[in-house]
């Protein structure tokens, strides 16, 4: 099994690559990056010093701003005057040094972007899971036990109800109801404006009141599909011969249930246990923007429209690190729950 799993973290190496270079690739074929802002910004503050049209000057064409030279100066400024596979490269031995590079944007440092905001997307990534698999798992073995009762039936029309919606949609209804029309939650972000001043247990009842409806956005649509993966694998177990023999010999059936049956329907959320990790980071950008939160997933959204290549990059690099390496736990996962895997 130690092999098995050494060879899967080299596996990472050059599925990195190949991922990081793919999209390194696209971002110097996509318009509007930072040196055609530059000149957006420039054409658009000239414009409006002047109020016309500015007349074009030597070493500049019809409408340009900037110089052929000054142009050369901002490419070699960004390494855009190299080829793909030489900026990739330099790039890359930047990485591993632990440098992501600095936004075309802010000019701040990736990573210490990316820092301020693993906190806030860990904090809710961390709490969405325990509510998915705290309130899923007892869920579908409720269900399962009380298959086709009116339980089943209600709570099913409930799930897929929350299924039928988007996060994001949940969480703007949610505002317009609970926050606007009866000011029950705040409208937006993860403190108060006098956060600083309150005590310590104000400040834990301020972030607890502010979480509430974003959790919910987060969450109402994984109960579906993890609830009933739950029930219906564990119906499939309760239906099998060494269940059936247990029970018939005497075995309670809730111990049949909690000490066979259960273990083997975990097999499949464990399965997809270690795949939640790189959601857990990312969070959900529509989410983030609808709640005004500033994590992970709200600034890949925001670099993206930006064209700030250096952040994409380098959100793009822990987020496909930690979905290799999920992949790699969800296997170990499955190796605990069910002894008879065995990795050669």
């Amino acid at each position: 099994m130690t092999a098995y799993f050494i060879r899967r973290l080299l596996l990472v190496i050059p599925t990195f690559v190949g991922i990081t270079i793919m999209v390194f690739t696209i971002t110097r074929f996509v318009p509007g990056g930072p040196i055609e802002r530059i000149i957006a910004d420039t054409r658009a503050m000239q414009t409006g010093q002047s109020g016309s049209s500015i007349s074009s000057t030597p070493g500049q064409s019809n409408g340009q701003p900037l110089s052929e030279e000054q142009i050369q100066k901002l490419k070699e400024y960004y390494g855009f005057d190299k080829p793909i596979l030489t900026s990739y490269f330099l790039w890359l031995s930047k990485v591993l040094k632990g440098d992501l590079g600095k936004s075309t944007r802010y000019y701040d440092p990736v990573w210490d972007m990316i820092k301020e905001r693993i906190p806030i997307s860990l904090y809710f990534g961390i709490l969405s899971l325990i509510m998915i698999y705290g309130v899923c798992i007892p869920l579908g073995l409720a269900k399962a036990v009380r298959h086709k009762t009116g339980f089943d039936n209600i709570t099913s029309i409930i799930i897929f109800t929350g299924y039928a919606i988007p996060g994001w949609v949940a969480g703007v209804l949610m505002l317009v109801l609970f926050a606007s029309n009866f000011d029950l939650f705040p409208l937006g972000g993860l403190v108060s404006e006098l956060f600083d001043e309150m005590t310590l247990m104000e400040k834990a009842l301020d972030i607890a009141w502010h979480t509430i409806l974003p959790l919910f956005s987060y969450v109402i649509g994984s109960f579906t599909v993890m609830t009933l993966l739950m029930k219906n694998t564990l119906m499939d177990n309760l239906s099998s011969d060494y269940v059936r023999t247990a029970i018939a010999k005497g075995l309670p059936f809730k111990k049949a249930i909690l000490n066979h049956a259960m273990q083997n329907s975990m097999i499949p959320l464990a399965t997809s246990f270690g795949n939640n990790i790189s959601i857990i980071l990312m969070g959900s950008f529509l989410i983030e923007k609808v709640f005004n939160i500033n994590g992970m997933g709200l600034l890949g959204y925001e670099s993206i429209l930006d064209r700030d290549y250096p952040v994409v990059m380098g959100i793009l690099v822990i987020s496909s690190l930690l979905f290799m390496i999920g992949n790699i736990l969800s296997d170990i996962c499955v190796a605990l729950v069910d002894p008879r895997v065995r990795f050669k």
